[in-house]
């Protein structure tokens, strides 16, 4: 392998939705390099993460339909049975929920758990409380999407954060998704909210690391009961 593509191999694509943020950064950081040069490397350093921040890796998808794929990079910071949000129109009966939270140093881009069509988009407006606490689910900003798959209709929900303050969602209703794409970003630290219906089995622990686009959150038609992990 050459030096070029190892280069190339080693960086990793800057979303477009950044563009003008790492702009900004890298402007101010300069206008305060004229006010004491130590503010200005401290910004090119801001600038260094804003553009980490937005960062767009690609990712091997696994293909399979009774596959659940993480929706982001986090962490697992709940796994619960609980009544989804009323706008999802899912129904009153608890349903699988999975939450993968996002601090400010992981990818955000957002992508599609399972392949289906989008039957909903339902916007909520609300409090920015840390997305940690359980009750930021309905309390906080938030865009859900309901899509059809072959297992029937999940539920996936862009909730904001104590820091975030803009859900972006780029996808439409009726318009379909493959397991693995790309339909959305939150900006600076949030979390994501996946409803599985009947017949889904967790295959993450509470506190795993995912990644987005590959990691395995869940199964369909296993026999296999819940993962039990250790620490090691």
């Amino acid at each position: 392998m050459s030096l070029v593509e190892t280069v190339r191999n080693t960086l990793v694509p800057v979303h477009k939705e950044g563009y003008r943020f790492i702009a900004i950064f890298f402007v101010v950081s300069l206008i305060l390099g004229f006010l004491w040069e130590p503010l200005m490397w401290i910004g090119f350093l801001l600038t260094a993460w804003c553009a980490y921040f937005f960062r767009d890796p690609e990712r091997m998808t696994p293909i399979d339909e009774d596959l659940v794929i993480s929706p982001a990079d986090g962490r697992v910071s709940s796994i619960a049975t609980v009544v989804p949000p009323e706008e999802l129109g899912l129904g009153a009966e608890p349903m699988l929920r999975i939450t993968v939270f996002m601090n400010v140093f992981d990818c955000h881009v957002n992508r599609a758990p399972m392949s289906g069509r989008v039957r909903r988009i339902a916007y909520r407006a609300g409090s920015f409380l840390n997305a940690e606490l359980d009750k930021a689910s309905l309390d906080n900003e938030r865009n859900g999407l309901v899509v059809e798959t072959s297992h029937g209709a999940i539920g996936i929900v862009q909730i904001a954060g104590l820091v975030a303050r803009r859900i972006l969602c780029w996808t439409t209703e009726n318009a379909s998704l493959e397991s693995g794409e790309r339909f959305g970003l939150i900006r600076f630290g949030s979390r994501l909210d996946v409803f599985l219906p009947e017949g889904a089995q967790p295959r993450v622990s509470l506190g795993q690391k995912t990644i987005g686009g590959e990691t395995v959150i869940a199964e369909f038609g296993s026999s296999k009961g819940p993962v039990i992990s250790r620490r090691a």
